[in-house]
């Protein structure tokens, strides 16, 4: 490669690095983090779940046809 051509590290890009790579170490599992796992965990893909079986819905009764059976519906 191209001599004289030094990289130079970011200090902060090496820190969240570092972070990343020590995440079991570092990782408490208190309210918040209970509180983030709910969230995305089962609220988030629930509403999405909700909106796309909704939306189903609503094109099949624009269409005539009648409401299909989901999952949980």
């Amino acid at each position: 490669m191209a001599g004289g051509m030094e990289v130079h590290k970011n200090r902060y890009v090496e820190d969240w690095g570092t972070a990343r790579e020590n995440l079991e170490k570092t990782f408490r599992f208190n309210r918040r983090t209970l509180t983030l796992a709910i969230i995305f965990g089962i609220a988030v893909p629930y509403v999405t779940y909700r909106g796309i079986v909704a939306e189903f819905n609503k094109q099949d009764e624009l269409a005539g046809r009648p409401p299909r059976k989901f999952l949980g519906a």
